[in-house]
């Protein structure tokens, strides 16, 4: 299987009242323009009806400091724990969705289901995205860009956590001729 995989927490429902979130390692983008991306949950999963239900849902890109609740959230059900008192993670209302963001995240993508597709143990969530907010600290100044090593962002590898951020090319650094 290809690994590491990116440890997202996917935020889903439509109120205050009935805000979960859930433990996703099946996650990444699968088109530009339009940009889209995909979750893969099973069915049983106390999230499932609710990103069914409404049909959208947001990734919180994770980070080293939010690797026990990430972890947690992941073994734990919504069905019997308020996951954000549990966490201490914060909810914000989405701007396009009903679904929240999570405040600590430093990148939270805000989808529209376009499509359900049942592979077996999971089904993928096809969607598109509709808003991205970005946590201003892990911003460069100069370039704009989001800053990869400053947010320290998790991924998980055969059952364990791991912090990525060495830098080491921007993309086309193979072929660039080097200046004199």
């Amino acid at each position: 299987m290809l690994n590491p995989l990116p440890a997202v927490l996917v935020t889903c429902g439509s109120s205050p009242e009935n805000w979960n979130m859930l433990t996703v390692a099946w996650t990444g983008t699968v088109c530009s323009d339009p940009a889209m991306c995909f979750i893969s949950v099973r069915p049983e999963r106390y999230s499932y009806p609710l990103v069914v239900e409404n049909m959208e849902f947001t990734i919180n890109l994770t980070t080293a400091e939010m690797a026990k609740a990430t972890d947690w959230a992941g073994v734990r059900s919504g069905r019997d724990y308020d996951k954000w008192k549990e966490t201490g993670l914060t909810p914000i209302a989405g701007v396009a969705v009903a679904s929240p963001t999570i405040e600590e995240s430093p990148l939270s993508i805000e989808c529209k289901v376009k499509s359900i597709t049942r592979l077996g143990t999971h089904d993928m969530f096809l969607a598109e995205v509709v808003n991205v907010r970005a946590d201003e600290r892990y911003i460069d100044a100069e370039t704009g860009e989001f800053s990869l090593e400053k947010a320290g962002l998790l991924a998980y590898s055969h059952g364990k956590y791991y912090e990525l951020g060495r830098f080491i090319g921007k993309f086309g650094f193979s072929v660039r001729k080097e200046r004199k």
